[in-house]
Protein backbone atom coordinates (compact mmCIF):
# COMPACT_ATOMS: atom_id res chain seq x y z
CA UNK A 1 0.00 0.00 0.00
CA UNK A 2 1.44 3.38 -0.98
CA UNK A 3 1.91 6.22 1.49
CA UNK A 4 -0.78 8.24 -0.26
CA UNK A 5 -3.26 5.40 0.02
CA UNK A 6 -2.51 4.88 3.71
CA UNK A 7 -2.97 8.56 4.42
CA UNK A 8 -6.27 8.53 2.56
CA UNK A 9 -7.41 5.49 4.54
CA UNK A 10 -6.57 7.30 7.76
CA UNK A 11 -8.21 10.55 6.68
CA UNK A 12 -11.62 9.20 5.73
CA UNK A 13 -12.57 7.76 9.15
CA UNK A 14 -11.59 11.09 10.74
CA UNK A 15 -13.88 12.91 8.33
CA UNK A 16 -16.63 10.42 9.07
CA UNK A 17 -16.42 11.11 12.80
CA UNK A 18 -16.46 14.86 12.16
CA UNK A 19 -19.63 14.44 10.14
CA UNK A 20 -21.45 12.05 12.44
CA UNK A 21 -20.84 14.03 15.65
CA UNK A 22 -23.29 16.83 14.69
CA UNK A 23 -26.11 14.30 14.84
CA UNK A 24 -25.90 14.81 18.58
CA UNK A 25 -25.09 18.54 18.68
CA UNK A 26 -27.21 19.45 15.62
CA UNK A 27 -24.52 22.00 14.64
CA UNK A 28 -22.03 21.29 11.85
CA UNK A 29 -19.11 23.72 12.10
CA UNK A 30 -17.75 23.20 8.60
CA UNK A 31 -19.59 21.72 5.63
CA UNK A 32 -18.06 21.36 2.18
CA UNK A 33 -20.36 19.35 -0.08
CA UNK A 34 -17.78 19.45 -2.86
CA UNK A 35 -15.26 17.49 -0.72
CA UNK A 36 -15.70 14.08 -2.34
CA UNK A 37 -13.88 12.16 0.41
CA UNK A 38 -16.03 13.68 3.18
CA UNK A 39 -19.15 13.17 1.09
CA UNK A 40 -18.43 9.47 0.58
CA UNK A 41 -17.48 9.07 4.25
CA UNK A 42 -20.96 9.99 5.48
CA UNK A 43 -21.77 13.44 4.20
CA UNK A 44 -24.26 12.04 1.71
CA UNK A 45 -26.25 10.43 4.54
CA UNK A 46 -26.35 13.68 6.52
CA UNK A 47 -27.53 15.59 3.45
CA UNK A 48 -30.18 12.98 2.67
CA UNK A 49 -31.55 13.07 6.22
CA UNK A 50 -31.86 16.86 6.09
CA UNK A 51 -33.41 16.66 2.62
CA UNK A 52 -36.12 14.24 3.77
CA UNK A 53 -37.32 16.41 6.64
CA UNK A 54 -36.93 19.57 4.61
CA UNK A 55 -39.33 18.03 2.08
CA UNK A 56 -41.81 17.15 4.85
CA UNK A 57 -41.80 20.66 6.31
CA UNK A 58 -41.99 22.34 2.90
CA UNK A 59 -44.76 19.95 1.87
CA UNK A 60 -46.92 21.04 4.80
CA UNK A 61 -45.99 24.67 4.07
CA UNK A 62 -47.25 24.41 0.50
CA UNK A 63 -50.46 22.76 1.72
CA UNK A 64 -51.19 25.59 4.12
CA UNK A 65 -50.22 28.17 1.49
CA UNK A 66 -52.84 26.70 -0.86
CA UNK A 67 -55.45 26.00 1.81
CA UNK A 68 -57.80 28.66 0.44
CA UNK A 69 -57.88 27.00 -2.97
CA UNK A 70 -59.66 24.24 -1.03
CA UNK A 71 -61.67 26.44 1.35
CA UNK A 72 -63.40 28.21 -1.56
CA UNK A 73 -64.87 24.85 -2.62
CA UNK A 74 -66.62 24.83 0.77
CA UNK A 75 -68.07 28.32 0.22
CA UNK A 76 -71.38 28.22 -1.71
CA UNK A 77 -72.29 31.76 -2.76
CA UNK A 78 -75.75 31.58 -1.17
CA UNK A 79 -74.20 30.77 2.22
CA UNK A 80 -71.02 32.88 2.32
CA UNK A 81 -71.98 35.63 -0.12
CA UNK A 82 -68.70 35.39 -2.09
CA UNK A 83 -69.01 35.15 -5.88
CA UNK A 84 -66.56 33.53 -8.31
CA UNK A 85 -64.67 36.78 -8.95
CA UNK A 86 -64.27 37.33 -5.22
CA UNK A 87 -62.87 33.84 -4.77
CA UNK A 88 -60.12 34.49 -7.32
CA UNK A 89 -58.97 37.43 -5.20
CA UNK A 90 -59.27 35.30 -2.07
CA UNK A 91 -56.77 32.75 -3.39
CA UNK A 92 -54.53 35.46 -4.89
CA UNK A 93 -53.89 37.16 -1.54
CA UNK A 94 -51.90 34.25 0.02
CA UNK A 95 -49.86 34.06 -3.19
CA UNK A 96 -48.98 37.75 -2.95
CA UNK A 97 -48.06 37.62 0.73
CA UNK A 98 -46.11 34.39 0.26
CA UNK A 99 -44.08 36.00 -2.50
CA UNK A 100 -42.91 38.82 -0.23
CA UNK A 101 -42.33 36.45 2.70
CA UNK A 102 -39.75 34.61 0.61
CA UNK A 103 -37.24 37.46 0.87
CA UNK A 104 -36.73 37.30 4.67
CA UNK A 105 -37.14 33.51 4.61
CA UNK A 106 -34.21 33.29 2.19
CA UNK A 107 -31.71 34.66 4.71
CA UNK A 108 -33.25 32.98 7.77
CA UNK A 109 -31.43 29.58 7.52
CA UNK A 110 -28.01 31.25 7.56
CA UNK A 111 -29.05 33.64 10.32
CA UNK A 112 -30.74 31.17 12.67
CA UNK A 113 -29.64 27.75 11.35
CA UNK A 114 -31.46 25.52 8.87
CA UNK A 115 -32.80 23.18 11.55
CA UNK A 116 -33.84 25.98 13.89
CA UNK A 117 -35.64 27.93 11.20
CA UNK A 118 -37.42 24.85 9.85
CA UNK A 119 -38.90 24.29 13.32
CA UNK A 120 -39.98 27.93 13.68
CA UNK A 121 -41.39 28.22 10.16
CA UNK A 122 -43.38 25.01 10.64
CA UNK A 123 -44.88 26.22 13.90
CA UNK A 124 -45.82 29.55 12.30
CA UNK A 125 -48.19 27.57 10.06
CA UNK A 126 -50.41 27.05 13.10
CA UNK A 127 -51.53 30.70 12.80
CA UNK A 128 -53.14 30.59 9.33
CA UNK A 129 -54.57 27.11 9.93
CA UNK A 130 -56.30 28.06 13.18
CA UNK A 131 -57.56 31.32 11.65
CA UNK A 132 -58.97 29.46 8.63
CA UNK A 133 -60.78 27.04 10.94
CA UNK A 134 -62.24 29.97 12.91
CA UNK A 135 -63.32 31.95 9.83
CA UNK A 136 -65.01 29.01 8.12
CA UNK A 137 -67.00 28.04 11.23
CA UNK A 138 -68.02 31.53 12.39
CA UNK A 139 -71.38 32.66 10.94
CA UNK A 140 -71.43 36.11 9.38
CA UNK A 141 -67.70 36.35 8.66
CA UNK A 142 -67.24 39.30 6.29
CA UNK A 143 -65.37 39.20 3.00
CA UNK A 144 -62.79 41.61 4.40
CA UNK A 145 -62.16 39.25 7.31
CA UNK A 146 -61.74 36.35 4.90
CA UNK A 147 -59.17 38.36 2.94
CA UNK A 148 -57.18 39.17 6.09
CA UNK A 149 -57.29 35.55 7.29
CA UNK A 150 -56.27 34.29 3.85
CA UNK A 151 -53.28 36.65 3.87
CA UNK A 152 -51.78 34.75 6.83
CA UNK A 153 -51.59 31.63 4.65
CA UNK A 154 -48.69 33.43 2.96
CA UNK A 155 -46.49 32.08 5.77
CA UNK A 156 -46.60 28.77 3.92
CA UNK A 157 -45.25 30.37 0.76
CA UNK A 158 -42.16 31.60 2.57
CA UNK A 159 -41.19 28.05 3.61
CA UNK A 160 -40.11 27.22 0.08
CA UNK A 161 -37.38 29.88 0.00
CA UNK A 162 -35.77 28.88 3.29
CA UNK A 163 -36.01 25.19 2.48
CA UNK A 164 -34.42 25.53 -0.96
CA UNK A 165 -31.66 27.83 0.31
CA UNK A 166 -30.85 25.37 3.08
CA UNK A 167 -30.76 22.26 0.86
CA UNK A 168 -28.74 24.11 -1.77
CA UNK A 169 -25.96 24.39 0.82
CA UNK A 170 -26.04 20.67 1.65
CA UNK A 171 -25.53 19.25 -1.87
CA UNK A 172 -22.62 19.39 -4.34
CA UNK A 173 -23.02 21.04 -7.71
CA UNK A 174 -23.14 17.71 -9.58
CA UNK A 175 -26.26 16.68 -7.61
CA UNK A 176 -28.04 20.00 -7.10
CA UNK A 177 -30.52 19.59 -9.97
CA UNK A 178 -31.86 16.30 -8.60
CA UNK A 179 -31.71 17.35 -4.92
CA UNK A 180 -33.36 20.73 -5.44
CA UNK A 181 -35.90 19.11 -7.75
CA UNK A 182 -36.80 16.52 -5.11
CA UNK A 183 -37.01 19.15 -2.40
CA UNK A 184 -39.18 21.47 -4.43
CA UNK A 185 -41.23 18.69 -6.00
CA UNK A 186 -41.93 17.08 -2.64
CA UNK A 187 -42.98 20.47 -1.34
CA UNK A 188 -45.13 21.21 -4.38
CA UNK A 189 -47.02 17.96 -3.82
CA UNK A 190 -48.46 19.64 -0.76
CA UNK A 191 -50.84 21.45 -3.12
CA UNK A 192 -52.55 18.36 -4.61
CA UNK A 193 -52.44 16.54 -1.26
CA UNK A 194 -54.51 19.17 0.53
CA UNK A 195 -56.85 19.20 -2.45
CA UNK A 196 -57.19 15.43 -2.11
CA UNK A 197 -57.94 15.88 1.57
CA UNK A 198 -60.61 18.40 0.62
CA UNK A 199 -62.02 15.95 -1.93
CA UNK A 200 -62.25 13.17 0.66
CA UNK A 201 -64.03 15.48 3.09
CA UNK A 202 -66.50 16.67 0.43
CA UNK A 203 -67.11 13.11 -0.79
CA UNK A 204 -67.73 11.69 2.68
CA UNK A 205 -69.24 14.57 4.67
CA UNK A 206 -70.22 17.16 2.08
CA UNK A 207 -69.14 20.73 1.31
CA UNK A 208 -70.03 21.99 4.79
CA UNK A 209 -67.19 20.57 6.92
CA UNK A 210 -64.12 22.65 6.02
CA UNK A 211 -62.96 22.49 9.64
CA UNK A 212 -61.97 18.83 9.15
CA UNK A 213 -59.34 19.86 6.59
CA UNK A 214 -57.91 22.39 9.04
CA UNK A 215 -57.86 19.86 11.89
CA UNK A 216 -55.88 17.35 9.83
CA UNK A 217 -53.23 19.94 9.04
CA UNK A 218 -52.87 21.03 12.65
CA UNK A 219 -51.61 17.49 13.31
CA UNK A 220 -49.30 17.45 10.27
CA UNK A 221 -47.75 20.77 11.28
CA UNK A 222 -46.79 19.22 14.62
CA UNK A 223 -45.23 16.23 12.87
CA UNK A 224 -43.14 18.49 10.60
CA UNK A 225 -41.85 20.61 13.48
CA UNK A 226 -40.99 17.56 15.61
CA UNK A 227 -39.20 15.81 12.73
CA UNK A 228 -37.10 18.90 12.02
CA UNK A 229 -36.17 19.16 15.69
CA UNK A 230 -35.06 15.53 15.89
CA UNK A 231 -33.37 14.92 12.56
CA UNK A 232 -32.11 18.14 10.94
CA UNK A 233 -28.83 20.06 11.36
CA UNK A 234 -27.58 23.64 11.36
CA UNK A 235 -24.67 24.54 9.05
CA UNK A 236 -22.47 27.03 10.87
CA UNK A 237 -20.58 28.03 7.71
CA UNK A 238 -23.69 28.75 5.65
CA UNK A 239 -23.67 32.28 4.29
CA UNK A 240 -26.75 33.94 2.82
CA UNK A 241 -27.72 37.46 3.81
CA UNK A 242 -29.24 40.60 2.41
CA UNK A 243 -25.79 41.77 1.38
CA UNK A 244 -25.36 38.60 -0.68
CA UNK A 245 -28.77 39.21 -2.24
CA UNK A 246 -27.81 42.75 -3.21
CA UNK A 247 -24.58 41.46 -4.74
CA UNK A 248 -26.38 38.68 -6.61
CA UNK A 249 -28.80 41.18 -8.13
CA UNK A 250 -25.88 43.07 -9.68
CA UNK A 251 -25.69 40.32 -12.29
CA UNK A 252 -28.11 40.58 -15.20
CA UNK A 253 -28.59 36.82 -15.26
CA UNK A 254 -30.17 37.04 -11.81
CA UNK A 255 -32.95 39.22 -13.19
CA UNK A 256 -33.38 37.03 -16.24
CA UNK A 257 -33.73 33.91 -14.11
CA UNK A 258 -36.26 35.65 -11.84
CA UNK A 259 -38.31 36.63 -14.89
CA UNK A 260 -38.25 33.11 -16.33
CA UNK A 261 -39.34 31.70 -12.99
CA UNK A 262 -42.53 33.72 -13.30
CA UNK A 263 -43.35 31.60 -16.33
CA UNK A 264 -42.54 28.26 -14.67
CA UNK A 265 -43.29 28.43 -10.95
CA UNK A 266 -45.75 31.31 -11.38
CA UNK A 267 -47.75 29.11 -13.73
CA UNK A 268 -47.63 26.15 -11.35
CA UNK A 269 -48.78 27.98 -8.24
CA UNK A 270 -51.24 30.22 -10.07
CA UNK A 271 -52.96 27.36 -11.86
CA UNK A 272 -52.86 25.26 -8.67
CA UNK A 273 -54.88 27.91 -6.87
CA UNK A 274 -57.20 28.65 -9.79
CA UNK A 275 -57.78 25.28 -11.49
CA UNK A 276 -60.46 24.11 -9.07
CA UNK A 277 -62.27 27.43 -9.38
CA UNK A 278 -62.26 27.31 -13.18
CA UNK A 279 -63.60 23.76 -13.10
CA UNK A 280 -66.27 24.65 -10.54
CA UNK A 281 -67.48 27.57 -12.65
CA UNK A 282 -67.74 25.35 -15.72
CA UNK A 283 -69.52 22.56 -13.83
CA UNK A 284 -72.03 25.09 -12.53
CA UNK A 285 -72.50 26.31 -16.10
CA UNK A 286 -73.10 22.70 -17.05
CA UNK A 287 -76.05 22.46 -14.67
CA UNK A 288 -74.47 21.05 -11.49
CA UNK A 289 -75.68 22.11 -8.08
CA UNK A 290 -73.06 23.91 -5.92
CA UNK A 291 -72.40 20.70 -3.96
CA UNK A 292 -72.06 18.64 -7.13
CA UNK A 293 -69.82 21.24 -8.76
CA UNK A 294 -67.57 21.30 -5.67
CA UNK A 295 -67.26 17.51 -5.68
CA UNK A 296 -66.61 17.25 -9.42
CA UNK A 297 -64.06 20.08 -9.35
CA UNK A 298 -62.24 18.59 -6.34
CA UNK A 299 -62.11 15.17 -8.01
CA UNK A 300 -60.13 16.60 -10.93
CA UNK A 301 -58.28 19.69 -9.68
CA UNK A 302 -55.63 17.78 -7.68
CA UNK A 303 -54.39 15.88 -10.75
CA UNK A 304 -52.67 18.88 -12.34
CA UNK A 305 -50.65 19.99 -9.28
CA UNK A 306 -49.78 16.35 -8.54
CA UNK A 307 -48.31 15.73 -12.00
CA UNK A 308 -46.60 19.12 -11.97
CA UNK A 309 -44.96 18.29 -8.65
CA UNK A 310 -43.83 14.85 -9.80
CA UNK A 311 -42.35 16.24 -13.01
CA UNK A 312 -40.21 18.81 -11.20
CA UNK A 313 -37.37 16.49 -10.10
CA UNK A 314 -37.19 15.10 -13.61
CA UNK A 315 -36.82 18.63 -14.96
CA UNK A 316 -33.83 19.01 -12.66
CA UNK A 317 -32.47 15.62 -13.70
CA UNK A 318 -32.74 16.51 -17.39
CA UNK A 319 -31.03 19.83 -16.69
CA UNK A 320 -28.19 18.00 -14.91
CA UNK A 321 -27.63 15.94 -18.03
CA UNK A 322 -28.59 18.12 -21.00
CA UNK A 323 -28.38 21.67 -19.67
CA UNK A 324 -30.80 23.99 -17.93
CA UNK A 325 -31.04 26.48 -20.78
CA UNK A 326 -32.08 23.91 -23.37
CA UNK A 327 -34.68 22.21 -21.17
CA UNK A 328 -36.16 25.57 -20.15
CA UNK A 329 -36.40 26.69 -23.78
CA UNK A 330 -38.06 23.46 -24.91
CA UNK A 331 -40.47 23.72 -21.98
CA UNK A 332 -41.64 27.23 -22.85
CA UNK A 333 -42.14 26.27 -26.49
CA UNK A 334 -44.33 23.36 -25.39
CA UNK A 335 -46.23 25.63 -22.98
CA UNK A 336 -47.13 27.88 -25.90
CA UNK A 337 -48.91 24.98 -27.59
CA UNK A 338 -50.58 23.89 -24.33
CA UNK A 339 -51.92 27.40 -23.78
CA UNK A 340 -53.16 27.24 -27.37
CA UNK A 341 -55.38 24.29 -26.39
CA UNK A 342 -57.02 26.48 -23.74
CA UNK A 343 -57.46 29.36 -26.18
CA UNK A 344 -59.14 27.18 -28.80
CA UNK A 345 -61.36 25.50 -26.20
CA UNK A 346 -62.28 28.86 -24.75
CA UNK A 347 -63.19 30.28 -28.16
CA UNK A 348 -65.47 27.28 -28.81
CA UNK A 349 -67.01 27.74 -25.34
CA UNK A 350 -67.61 31.45 -25.98
CA UNK A 351 -69.55 30.59 -29.12
CA UNK A 352 -71.92 28.28 -27.27
CA UNK A 353 -75.24 29.48 -25.90
CA UNK A 354 -76.09 26.37 -23.88
CA UNK A 355 -74.35 24.33 -21.24
CA UNK A 356 -70.66 23.51 -21.38
CA UNK A 357 -70.21 20.23 -23.24
CA UNK A 358 -68.09 17.24 -22.24
CA UNK A 359 -65.66 17.88 -25.10
CA UNK A 360 -65.10 21.45 -23.92
CA UNK A 361 -64.49 20.29 -20.36
CA UNK A 362 -62.02 17.75 -21.74
CA UNK A 363 -60.20 20.55 -23.57
CA UNK A 364 -59.88 22.60 -20.41
CA UNK A 365 -58.67 19.65 -18.34
CA UNK A 366 -56.13 18.48 -20.95
CA UNK A 367 -54.79 21.99 -21.53
CA UNK A 368 -54.33 22.73 -17.85
CA UNK A 369 -52.79 19.35 -17.00
CA UNK A 370 -50.24 19.62 -19.81
CA UNK A 371 -49.35 23.10 -18.54
CA UNK A 372 -48.94 21.70 -15.03
CA UNK A 373 -46.52 18.99 -16.20
CA UNK A 374 -44.51 21.42 -18.29
CA UNK A 375 -44.36 24.03 -15.52
CA UNK A 376 -42.99 21.35 -13.19
CA UNK A 377 -40.26 20.43 -15.68
CA UNK A 378 -39.44 24.11 -16.14
CA UNK A 379 -39.29 24.64 -12.38
CA UNK A 380 -36.61 21.97 -12.07
CA UNK A 381 -34.56 23.19 -15.01
CA UNK A 382 -34.59 26.89 -14.06
CA UNK A 383 -33.51 26.21 -10.49
CA UNK A 384 -30.68 24.03 -11.76
CA UNK A 385 -29.48 26.98 -13.81
CA UNK A 386 -29.09 29.28 -10.79
CA UNK A 387 -26.24 27.49 -8.97
CA UNK A 388 -24.66 26.69 -12.34
CA UNK A 389 -24.46 30.38 -13.21
CA UNK A 390 -22.64 31.33 -10.00
CA UNK A 391 -20.50 28.18 -10.11
CA UNK A 392 -19.15 29.34 -13.45
CA UNK A 393 -18.73 32.94 -12.29
CA UNK A 394 -16.84 31.76 -9.20
CA UNK A 395 -14.40 29.85 -11.42
CA UNK A 396 -13.37 33.18 -12.97
CA UNK A 397 -12.41 34.74 -9.61
CA UNK A 398 -8.62 34.99 -9.90
CA UNK A 399 -6.63 34.69 -6.73
CA UNK A 400 -9.45 33.07 -4.73
CA UNK A 401 -8.96 29.78 -2.93
CA UNK A 402 -11.26 26.86 -3.81
CA UNK A 403 -13.01 27.29 -0.44
CA UNK A 404 -13.58 31.00 -1.11
CA UNK A 405 -15.06 30.22 -4.51
CA UNK A 406 -17.33 27.51 -3.12
CA UNK A 407 -18.55 29.74 -0.27
CA UNK A 408 -19.24 32.65 -2.61
CA UNK A 409 -21.07 30.43 -5.11
CA UNK A 410 -23.29 28.92 -2.39
CA UNK A 411 -24.00 32.34 -0.94
CA UNK A 412 -24.96 33.90 -4.28
CA UNK A 413 -27.07 30.98 -5.49
CA UNK A 414 -28.80 30.64 -2.11
CA UNK A 415 -29.72 34.33 -2.13
CA UNK A 416 -30.97 34.26 -5.71
CA UNK A 417 -32.98 31.07 -5.18
CA UNK A 418 -35.06 32.92 -2.59
CA UNK A 419 -35.40 36.09 -4.66
CA UNK A 420 -36.32 34.23 -7.85
CA UNK A 421 -38.85 32.23 -5.85
CA UNK A 422 -40.42 35.46 -4.60
CA UNK A 423 -40.64 36.99 -8.06
CA UNK A 424 -41.89 33.74 -9.53
CA UNK A 425 -44.69 33.51 -6.97
CA UNK A 426 -45.97 36.87 -8.20
CA UNK A 427 -46.82 35.07 -11.43
CA UNK A 428 -49.42 33.16 -9.45
CA UNK A 429 -50.99 36.46 -8.41
CA UNK A 430 -51.10 37.68 -12.01
CA UNK A 431 -52.78 34.47 -13.16
CA UNK A 432 -55.59 34.74 -10.63
CA UNK A 433 -56.06 38.46 -11.26
CA UNK A 434 -56.12 37.85 -15.03
CA UNK A 435 -58.75 35.14 -14.64
CA UNK A 436 -60.82 37.31 -12.32
CA UNK A 437 -60.77 40.24 -14.76
CA UNK A 438 -61.54 37.92 -17.65
CA UNK A 439 -64.59 36.44 -15.93
CA UNK A 440 -66.03 39.82 -14.92
CA UNK A 441 -65.46 41.27 -18.40
CA UNK A 442 -67.98 41.37 -21.18
CA UNK A 443 -67.05 37.86 -22.39
CA UNK A 444 -67.77 36.30 -18.96
CA UNK A 445 -65.18 33.60 -19.67
CA UNK A 446 -61.48 32.88 -19.19
CA UNK A 447 -60.54 33.07 -22.87
CA UNK A 448 -58.96 36.53 -22.67
CA UNK A 449 -56.79 35.34 -19.78
CA UNK A 450 -55.69 32.32 -21.83
CA UNK A 451 -54.51 34.65 -24.60
CA UNK A 452 -52.44 36.57 -22.04
CA UNK A 453 -50.84 33.34 -20.80
CA UNK A 454 -49.96 32.26 -24.34
CA UNK A 455 -48.37 35.63 -25.16
CA UNK A 456 -46.31 35.55 -21.98
CA UNK A 457 -44.93 32.08 -22.76
CA UNK A 458 -43.86 33.35 -26.19
CA UNK A 459 -41.92 36.15 -24.47
CA UNK A 460 -40.30 33.69 -22.03
CA UNK A 461 -39.24 31.39 -24.87
CA UNK A 462 -37.68 34.28 -26.80
CA UNK A 463 -35.80 35.54 -23.73
CA UNK A 464 -34.48 32.05 -22.94
CA UNK A 465 -33.31 31.52 -26.49
CA UNK A 466 -31.67 34.93 -26.78
CA UNK A 467 -29.87 34.97 -23.43
CA UNK A 468 -28.95 31.32 -22.87
CA UNK A 469 -28.84 29.81 -26.35
CA UNK A 470 -28.06 32.46 -28.96
CA UNK A 471 -25.40 34.39 -27.05
CA UNK A 472 -22.30 32.20 -27.07
CA UNK A 473 -20.63 34.34 -24.41
CA UNK A 474 -23.08 33.24 -21.74
CA UNK A 475 -23.65 29.66 -22.81
CA UNK A 476 -20.94 28.49 -20.44
CA UNK A 477 -22.88 29.78 -17.43
CA UNK A 478 -26.22 28.39 -18.51
CA UNK A 479 -25.35 24.87 -19.69
CA UNK A 480 -23.55 21.88 -18.25
CA UNK A 481 -21.53 19.48 -20.44
CA UNK A 482 -23.82 16.86 -21.91
CA UNK A 483 -23.62 13.49 -20.21
CA UNK A 484 -21.40 14.35 -17.25
CA UNK A 485 -21.47 16.43 -14.09
CA UNK A 486 -19.44 19.63 -13.93
CA UNK A 487 -16.24 19.69 -11.94
CA UNK A 488 -16.72 21.04 -8.41
CA UNK A 489 -15.39 24.46 -7.46
CA UNK A 490 -13.82 23.24 -4.22
CA UNK A 491 -11.07 20.69 -4.29
CA UNK A 492 -12.25 17.15 -3.66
Amino acid sequence: MSRLTRNRDIEQPRRSRDIEHPRRSRDIEHWDAEDVAAWDAGGDKVAKRNLIWSIVAEHVGFSVWSIWSVMVLFMPQDVYGVDAAGKFYLVAVPTLVGAFMRIPYTVAPAKFGGRNWTIVSALLLLIPTVLALWAMTTPGTTYTTFMVVAAFAGFGGGNFASSMTNINAFYPQRLKGWALGLNAGGGNIGVPVIQLVGLLVIATVGNTAAELVCAIYLVLIGVAALGAALFMDNLQNQRSNLGALVEALRYKHSWVMSFLYIGTFGSFIGFSFAFGQVLQINFLAGGDTPAQAALHAASISFIGPLLGSISRPFGGKLADRIGGGKITLYTFVAMIFAAGILVVTGMIDDGMTGAVTNSQMTGYVVGFIVLFVLSGIGNGSTYKMIPSIFEAKAADKDGWTPDDKATWSRSMSGALIGFAGAVGALGGVFINVALRLSYVGSAKSATNAFWVFLAFYVICAVVTWFVFQRMQSVRAVSEEPVGRAPAPVAAG
